[in-house]
């Protein structure tokens, strides 16, 4: 094992790695701090607090934290620290070839979640702009009457979505040293704005019924099934636990950074920023409202704030302008500085995401000059059908979002495949030299407690879609935006592929191996044969063994 672990350091004293700890903390921290945190998760708590409050929704969020999202993170930054691959080469080296669908899944979920969060992101580089040449809107009707005129109506969010992938790309192509520098500047920047706005908020007149809302108890909500799959897969989204992102970042990383410190700091410090944000949202709508329009109850603010519209977009693209609005001049100031901040949070995990499949084809011998402007190109494509048209972007958000607990489900497989002991001793206590030690309690979560509430959520949330309708006229057999059918059939069409190419790819290897073996067997015997007599012609079937035997090798050094 020593001489393993050696091999391994000067692998990576070789190869690209973060500069500096600020440098690497930043980059995590960008990595998992995203939109989400503003854009998503208010009107997730709202959407799960009924008329009493979200204080049922938060415990079971933060719940999920400790017995979910860390746990998968730490298989995260273990499995890049100790491989210094991407997903796939992760998934072969630890338990072969025939797991490298697993990695594929994840790494092709995370892949189609980029395709639509780039147009996301490129609604908020146009609100940014947007609200400093404009008046901002004093009605809900004219803010979406903006959106429609822009997201639905014009062709617009083609150039913001090619816009946010090339601004990311320029990062990925760039390798970590660039993608470090970038983050160090955003993230901070975005802390800032973060925390000031913040600030604000609980100075206005009012702020404290919204706070005051936000952590009350609806306990008869913790029945609803749906409590419970938002709260799981709202912590996912949030940390990037499933989402496999960390595993490409932590490859930068030497036996120096401190894996169990960074999966347990960096995703607790991204849930305190998610609830910041929600206190920022709840506060500032509560109190605006309150004071601009006094006619309206608090049944009526929370509809606001559940309020998804057109893409998820009601809180955020609708609402928050015509809050603001009421403020006058500094309101502007605001809502500028909101969407920038919002497009900083984007920026940053969006480079995360395009360097998971950059490394990933970077794995398998794609020059990363060649495989950023590849996976550019690709998410551009991809993330077209979003752009055109908002009710698939509503879609894939819905279908890819819940994945990520089929992903934890593949990390898990993984690990119990190679043996929780082995992984939690091998390649985090005893490769680390300067770390929290992993407890035995983490294998116990990764074994059984992880495993069953995966299956127990899927089950929950699929009779929960099939007993209900997700949407008017939506029942779960109809190919609807968000219905059972649709999910389940994408999940299906790409693991059938995904099973389909690595069987292929596995038959063509055993094909190969076999013959390499018979190559070698011919050599040795005739190198035998012409110790004894040198002037013997090579076995007839040296050739086309050897031509065969030659494109292994080939075929073998780019895949691997």
């Amino acid at each position: 094992m020593a001489a393993k672990n050696t091999d391994r350091d000067n692998s990576q004293e070789e190869g690209p790695h973060f500069g500096s700890k600020i440098g690497l903390i930043c980059s995590c921290l960008g990595c998992v701090v995203g939109t989400g945190n503003v854009w998503r998760f208010p009107r997730i708590v709202a959407n799960n607090s009924g008329q009493e409050g979200g204080l049922a929704f938060l415990l079971v969020w933060f719940m999920f934290l400790l017995i979910w999202s860390i746990p998968m993170l730490m298989i995260e930054y273990g499995t890049g620290r100790y491989t210094q691959k991407a997903v796939i080469g992760s998934f072969r080296e630890f338990i072969g070839d025939k797991a490298a669908w697993c990695g594929a899944w994840i790494s092709m979920v995370t892949f189609f979640i980029s395709c639509y969060y780039s147009v996301v992101l490129g609604w908020c580089f146009y609100y940014a702009v947007y609200c400093i040449g404009n008046e901002l809107p004093e009605t809900a009707e004219e803010s979406r009457q903006i959106f429609r005129d822009y997201a639905e109506e014009s062709s617009w969010p083609v150039l913001t979505h090619a816009v946010a992938v090339i601004v990311a790309g320029f990062s990925v192509i760039q390798g970590v040293k660039t993608i470090e520098k970038v983050n160090m500047v955003l993230v901070p920047s975005l802390l800032l704005i973060i925390l000031f706005t913040f600030i604000w908020s609980l100075t206005r007149e009012y702020a404290n019924i919204g706070i005051t809302y936000l952590f009350s108890p609806n306990w008869d909500s913790l029945k609803e099934p749906r409590l419970w799959v938002d709260a799981l897969s709202q912590n996912a989204y949030d940390t990037g636990a499933g989402l496999g992102l960390m595993i490409p970042y932590s490859s930068f990383m030497t036996r120096e950074n401190a894996v169990v410190k960074y999966a347990t700091l960096i995703p607790t410090t991204n849930n305190l920023i998610s609830l910041l944000s929600a206190i920022l949202i709840f506060s500032t709508v509560f109190s605006t409202l309150t004071l601009t329009r006094p006619q309206i109850g608090e049944t009526q603010i929370v509809d606001i704030v559940k309020d998804s519209g057109p893409g998820s977009t009601g809180l955020t693209f609708i609402w928050i302008p015509v809050l603001f609005s009421s403020i006058g001049t500094f309101g502007r100031v605001l809502c500028v500085l909101f969407f920038i901040c919002l497009s900083f949070a984007g920026v940053t995990s969006l480079i995360s995401n395009l360097e998971l499949t950059t490394h990933t084809l970077y794995d398998f011998g794609v020059p990363r000059k060649l495989g950023a402007p590849i996976t550019v190109v690709v998410t551009f494509l991809i993330g077209l059908m979003s752009a055109l048209n908002i009710d698939i972007l509503t879609n894939q958000d819905f279908v890819w979002g819940f994945a990520l607990v089929v992903n934890g489900i593949m990390l898990q497989i993984m690990v119990i495949s190679y043996g929780v002991n082995q992984f939690r001793q091998t390649i985090i206590n005893e490769y680390s030299l300067d770390d929290w030690k992993l407890p035995r309690l983490w294998g116990w979560i990764v074994m059984f407690v992880a495993p069953l509430e995966a299956i127990v959520l899927i089950v929950w949330w699929a009779i929960d879609l099939i007993s209900n309708e997700t949407a008017e006229g939506e029942e779960w057999y109809e190919f609807g935006r968000e219905t059972f059918i649709t999910t389940i059939t994408q999940w299906a069409v790409l693991m059938a592929i995904l099973i389909t190419v690595n069987l292929v790819v596995e038959l063509v290897w055993r094909k190969q191996r076999v013959l390499s073996d018979e190559y070698e067997r011919v050599y040795d015997q005739n190198s035998m044969d012409n110790l004894s007599d040198p002037t013997d012609p090579p076995h007839p079937s040296y050739g086309a063994i050897h031509d065969d035997t030659h494109s292994l090798k080939s075929y073998k050094d780019l895949t691997l």
